[in-house]
């Protein structure tokens, strides 16, 4: 009984033993069946040469094309203020009208002084010419008729002095009506009817600004006109125009004005506190939306690449070093290559060395590969952005 009983275990510890093993092979087995692994995925853009304008944005202020200030030129009483403050006046217009009595006393004055003038010449001509006929059968000595002859000169010349006198007075008195000396937009007045003013006061009566067309100052910093032109010497950009230079305008709120400026002055002289040289434009205003001391950008064209590279600011990596780098797909697999780039254009970076037309460029995708890992190449068209801003 006991020997039945041994040989049932011993068959039984062999079963079991034997599904131990099974189970142990069968595991192993699996563990060496190959698992297949998945390339990643990057997004790419081609590099294309374009053509590049290259345009900078300087921030300035307008300034009136024109500024009169209004100042009496004689001393009277205004008796009339004949302008609307605000409007617009043209050149000659009257502004304000003095008390002229005055004046017109002075014209008569100085006409009755040029009457008397001229009747003391004519009475020393009909002398002298008396004098004359006299002294050629010595009737008279030769000094009274040297004197009655110098006496018709001194009267011709009283005669000028009266002339110049009355042509006084007459300026004078149109200057009792004062003009407009320019056209455009009069501001308010600094006087009323009632009030005294002196010729050539300190005082303005008011000022007249010309609005059209208007000018645009705006600075650039020597260290980026240094540095253009030292690129436009290398060949790296050519001028734009010719040397002329548009200028558009970028208005407090962001939107660009609907006319275009012109280039007229680039200053000469460094401003030493802040390290700019001031360059002019001129711009129409017709319908006046821009006043004098608006801030504005002032968007200029002034150089073009016609073979820039320029890829999207994802792409670029910056190391502490400084040094800029990119990822490409050579082959198939990822290479890193450090780039030069210079300026920024939107959301691309101008590139100006190590990158040729036709590589791929990572720009999606490249956190998950590293150098020389095996891709799949997913095109991704980049927008095509033509704007350069500084400043």
């Amino acid at each position: 009984m006991s020997i039945k009983i041994i040989t049932r275990f011993r068959v039984t510890c062999v079963c079991v033993m034997t599904l131990i093993a099974v189970s142990l092979l069968s595991g192993c087995s699996s563990d060496k069946e190959p698992v297949a692994a998945s390339v990643p995925e990057v997004s790419v853009v081609t590099i294309k040469a374009q053509s590049q304008v290259l345009r900078t944005e300087l921030a300035g202020r307008t300034q009136a094309f024109m500024v009169a200030q209004v100042r009496p030129q004689v001393g009277g009483l205004v008796l009339r203020r004949l302008f609307v403050e605000g409007s617009e006046v043209k050149a000659g217009q009257v502004l304000y009208e003095l008390d002229a009595a005055p004046y017109r006393a002075a014209v008569a004055q100085s006409e009755a002084s040029l009457a008397k003038s001229r009747a003391s010449l004519k009475a020393a001509q009909v002398t002298a010419k008396r004098t004359a006929e006299l002294a050629k059968f010595e009737a008279i000595s030769r000094q009274d008729n040297d004197d009655a002859q110098a006496s018709v000169q001194t009267a011709a010349a009283d005669v000028k002095l009266a002339e110049a006198a009355l042509q006084i007075a007459r300026i004078n008195l149109t200057y009792t009506r004062i003009v407009a000396p320019i056209s455009g937009r009069i501001e308010t007045s600094t006087i009323t009817p009632g009030a005294l003013v002196v010729a050539n006061q300190e005082k303005v009566l008011t000022t007249i600004q010309q609005l059209d067309p208007l000018y645009v100052d705006v600075t650039q910093s020597t260290t980026e006109l240094l540095r253009l032109q030292r690129e436009l010497a290398a060949g790296t950009l050519r001028s734009a125009a010719d040397g002329e230079v548009d200028m558009a305008l970028r208005l407090e709120d962001g939107s660009l004005y609907s006319h275009t400026g012109r280039l007229k002055f680039s200053g000469a002289r460094v401003n030493e506190s802040t390290g700019t040289v001031t360059l002019r434009a001129e711009i129409a205003n017709p319908e006046r939306q821009l006043l004098p001391g608006m801030y504005v950008r002032g968007v200029l064209e002034q150089a073009r690449d016609d073979h820039a590279i320029l890829v999207p600011q994802q792409a670029v990596t910056r190391a502490a070093s400084g040094t800029t780098s990119v990822l490409l797909v050579v082959d198939g697999k990822i290479e890193q290559r450090q780039i030069s780039v210079g300026r920024a254009v939107d959301h691309q970076w101008w590139v100006t060395s190590g990158l040729a037309v036709g590589e791929q460029v990572v720009v999606e995708g490249g956190q998950n590969v590293r150098p020389g890992n095996q891709v799949s190449v997913v095109d991704n068209a980049a927008p095509q952005v033509a704007m350069t801003r500084q400043g």
